[in-house]
């Protein structure tokens, strides 16, 4: 519960979580189940476009139930712009794939059965109080424009509120110098077995440069329905054209659209997360999605929970120098699959000639194994250096077009 400040006459949480997205939800519920007066403050109505994959990491780490898993893919298929398509079996296992609607809404409520309070509304601004606290404004969900908007006092702060995070503007330097990609996707009503090129247990990703100049399209199914989406930092590329064009090509377009979503996606952590002061950043504030992947949800999750230990540590010693454990311990489990994958998309997604040899590369059983393994279990596979090194090779073999790279399949 919150508690009155009677000198103000505001209430006062030890933190205030901006944001009711994965990461955030995460964080409060870390803190409230450790005895934190938390509010966790969300817009109401929002979902982000995601192809909503989630790893057996996630799904273990943060206890998440088999019924929120509308679909389990047990295969990837890669297409290239030759339309050589790669099958990539998971072997033993399955990706499960969530509805964000549902699944959002599940954490938030599980935050609050910890004991966080919730609140709908739109941020506004942190300011100060006379006593130098954090003084956090919002405006609730449905308040008239005449409405005075709302102040709480604030020992702490996580902004969790998303690419483009008013909480980061506000309160951390360097913020603003996030690239994003711009991803649109078309949430759809499943078509029957057979009818369409889709298959309701396996993930397509769209390798062509006509769909994505310098990112991907895919087709990824979540039980009723499926997501059909793409991504690109491109200014001018139609998102939506693309989309289009590849729900006719799959024969996915008569299908009933249930609704559309867009929204930038960060790719690259911020150099800081935290104002060295009361304010720390979790998920894509903070610019946690993997390049190459856009994969975000394992480490907005990730995220936040270091975020909440951050947090903690501040509240419990009072040194706000705790506050930069949340990059410092992120980076260091996750900094090497970022930069890995940041420099294989800056490599591989540039031509239709590069993004070929890509997926001619991903036919490769021992790049199969590797990428799932990591993958999966969301770190670098380094027990089989032999697989490595055969790897490494076909991979120069391929960038310099060594070797068969194309034909059907």
């Amino acid at each position: 519960m919150s508690r009155l400040d009677t000198h103000t006459l505001a209430e006062q949480f030890d933190c205030v979580v901006v944001g009711g997205g994965p990461s955030g939800s995460t964080a409060a519920r870390q803190l409230a189940a450790a005895g934190r007066s938390v509010l966790l403050l969300d817009r109401a109505g929002r979902i982000k476009p995601c192809g909503g994959a989630v790893p057996p990491r996630l799904i273990r780490d943060y206890d998440i139930p088999d019924s929120l898993i509308c679909a389990k893919a047990s295969e990837a298929r890669m297409i290239a712009p030759s339309e050589r398509r790669v099958h990539m079996p998971i072997d033993g296992g399955y990706v499960g794939m969530v509805n964000r609607e549902t699944f959002d809404e599940w954490l938030r409520d599980r935050a609050a059965r910890a004991g966080a309070e919730r609140r709908a509304g739109t941020f506004e601004t942190v300011e100060r109080d006379a006593d130098g606290m954090a003084l956090v404004t919002y405006r609730p969900a449905g308040a008239a424009k005449t409405d005075a908007p709302v102040s709480v006092r604030a020992r702490t702060i996580i902004g969790a509120d998303g690419a483009r995070s008013q909480v980061a503007a506000q309160t951390v330097k360097g913020s603003d110098r996030q690239r994003y990609v711009f991803a649109y996707h078309e949430i759809i009503r499943s078509p029957g077995i057979g009818a369409a090129d889709y298959e309701p247990a396996r993930c397509d990703v769209y390798y062509q440069g006509q769909l994505s100049p310098d990112f991907y399209a895919w087709i990824f199914p979540h039980g009723d329905t499926a997501s059909i989406g793409v991504g690109s930092m491109q200014k001018g590329f139609s998102l939506r054209t693309a989309v289009t064009e590849l729900r006719k090509s799959s024969g996915l377009a008569n299908c009933e659209t249930v609704r559309t979503e867009g929204a930038p996606i960060p790719l690259k952590p911020l150099k800081r997360w935290d104002n060295g002061r009361d304010v720390v950043l979790a998920g894509d504030a903070a610019g946690v999605v993997a390049p190459a992947s856009g994969e975000g949800l394992y480490y907005a999750m990730e995220g936040g929970r270091l975020a909440a230990d951050a947090i903690e540590a501040t509240l419990a010693t009072g040194n706000a120098k705790a506050l930069g454990i949340a990059r410092k311990r992120f980076m260091k489990a996750h900094g090497q699959v970022f930069l890995v994958l940041g420099v294989m998309q800056h490599f591989w997604y540039r031509s239709d000639k590069r993004r070929e040899r890509f997926v001619a590369m991903c036919d490769d059983p021992d790049v199969q194994a590797l990428t799932w393994q990591a993958y999966m279990n969301k770190e670098l596979v380094r027990a089989r250096p032999a697989a490595h090194a055969k790897i490494f090779f076909k991979d120069l073999g391929h960038l310099f077009g060594i070797g068969e790279t194309t034909g059907a399949r």
